[in-house]
């Protein structure tokens, strides 16, 4: 069973006879999976093998950035440049459309390196909005062991002009994020406190709230990791089980399963009515009868 259905709203995103399709597998752990809006096709790291993957329907899978440094994060700006988070360099970088120029983008605050950028998007006014736990520099799975300089995991903000501002840093570990509709607020989770919070984006840029308007409970393997929202504000976001999938609200409506377990995912497609999810081993497809949110 592909859904586990807590409330009737949930309905409004299945597809009657969708079937989790396996796109490609053969990896060991894939994170930082995101749609390519100008040109159609799926991004992905996978952070054991060091490498970046493309894959497009009908042509397969690539590599398109090797050695990747451990590269978590990606996302595709308003240019269709891929934007990215470096865990082994503790780095925020920036691929050029042809692919064959990188620029580094953010590597220091205050003057000390960060953490280990983690999870990236832009918006439409340029602007790069990123989070930076730790786990690139205490996890051997995902990154490379070396002391933490900064004595905080926060929640930055990267402006056009080079401005790095340091946003929130009441954290745990600052991981999956996004904006909501309109950009006028910001969803965050924290992967040790198994929650998402919701902050008001303010005129400026800066940030205000920050309460938790959801949490992830279960008992199976997952935890607070990728997190998305698609055109009607829903909230989707990785736990237990699968990827769970909120109201505007907060409130519950039911859990997509993934046969293993997944750390993050996108919508996709031309439409972008696709989710695809990846796992430790393989990247799946999912039809929906949703669309995720425009980014621009």
């Amino acid at each position: 069973m592909i859904f586990d259905v807590r409330k009737p709203e949930l309905e409004a995103i299945i597809l009657p006879g969708a079937v989790m399709e396996t796109i490609a597998e053969g990896y060991k752990l894939t994170e930082g999976i995101i749609w390519h809006h100008k040109d159609d096709y799926l991004i992905y790291s996978d952070m054991a093998h060091g490498k970046v993957y493309k894959w497009k329907d009908g042509e397969g899978v690539s590599v398109i950035k090797t050695p990747s440094n451990i590269t978590n994060g990606n996302f595709v700006d308003a240019e269709g440049r891929i934007i990215s988070c470096e865990h082994a360099t503790s780095r925020v970088t920036r691929m050029e459309p042809d692919g064959r120029y990188m620029s580094t983008l953010a590597t220091h605050f205050d003057g000390k390196e960060l953490n280990s950028p983690n999870d990236i998007i832009a918006d439409s006014k340029g602007r790069i909005w990123f989070t930076d736990p730790a786990y690139g520099r205490t996890s051997p799975a995902a990154g490379l062991a070396r002391p933490q300089q900064l004595d905080y995991q926060g929640v930055y903000r990267l402006d056009p002009d080079g401005t790095l501002t340091l946003l929130a840093k009441d954290f745990g570990q600052p991981n999956g994020l996004c904006l909501e509709p309109g950009e006028g607020s910001l969803l965050v989770n924290d992967t040790p406190r198994d929650h998402i919070r919701r902050f008001k984006v303010d005129d400026d840029g800066t940030l205000s709230g920050g309460e938790v308007i959801a949490e992830l409970k279960g008992e199976e393997p997952g935890k607070a990791d990728g997190l998305k929202v698609d055109e009607e504000g829903r909230i989707y976001c990785t736990g237990p089980g699968g990827v769970h999938v909120f109201a505007v609200s907060g409130e519950l409506l039911g859990v997509i399963r993934t046969p293993d377990q997944c750390r993050n995912f996108c919508f996709g497609g031309s439409d972008r009515s696709e989710l695809y999810f990846a796992t430790s081993s393989a990247i799946f497809r999912l039809k929906t009868k949703t669309r995720g949110v425009a980014f621009f």
